[in-house]
């Protein structure tokens, strides 16, 4: 299984490090990191680095592409090169994927068309302009399309796509493997269950912000 993440300037960097986390721990399955140039890009405030060892014209095909999102997926949004890149790589992949605001950039390229998804919650109507159905939920899959929920979303859709693949024993394997038994001290973490106080102050932060 050979799996492209795209990276970018100002992307959320557990958007793209949970899934990579997830699935180069799976035996024979080959993880590339792909930009629009070979080379360092930051995160969103500019602190961490991750580093392409790909451009765009060096990956023109792949099993798995997986989209994060960010702050920088915005202005991405209407960058036709890397649109078309999107379109091109889909039309070879078993599995095309996002997390988080990365599933407005398939969007964007046309490929949630008459598709049901999701992404941020602060983002699931903006969908609709794409022909997408929004819902809601930790991933989305309809046909090979996968987006999923904010951020830490992406590593439940990774274990899900390794389970379907690789068999499920070997998703439970890498899910111990990095302990990952999420048990936070607040259950805030979706809009659904959070209170309304602090519902509002993160779309006050995050429309002050975008």
């Amino acid at each position: 299984m050979e799996i492209a993440i795209l990276i970018y300037d100002k992307l959320a960097a557990l958007d793209a490090v949970g899934p990579y986390e997830v699935m180069r721990n799976v035996p024979g399955w080959d993880v590339r990191t792909v930009a629009k140039e070979v080379g360092e890009v930051r995160t969103e405030d500019g602190s961490l680095a991750l580093v392409a060892d790909y451009s765009l014209d060096q990956v023109m095909a792949t099993d798995l592409l997986l989209v994060p999102g960010g702050r920088g997926s915005r202005g991405l949004m209407q960058d036709e090169q890397l649109l078309q890149w999107l379109r091109d790589v889909d039309r070879t992949t078993k599995w095309t994927t996002s997390v988080c605001t990365g599933s407005l950039l398939l969007g964007a390229a046309g490929l949630l068309q008459g598709k049901r998804a999701t992404g941020n919650w602060l983002v699931l109507d903006p969908l609709r302009e794409f022909g997408a159905d929004p819902v809601g939920g930790r991933w989305v899959e309809d046909g090979k399309i996968l987006t999923a929920a904010g951020v830490t979303a992406g590593i439940d859709m990774a274990l899900h796509l390794v389970a379907v693949e690789a068999g499920p024993e070997v998703a439970q394997a890498v899910q111990l493997g990095l302990e990952y038994d999420p048990d936070p001290p607040f259950d805030s973490g979706s809009p659904e269950k959070a209170p309304a106080e602090i519902v509002a102050a993160v779309r006050a932060f995050a429309a002050a912000n975008s």
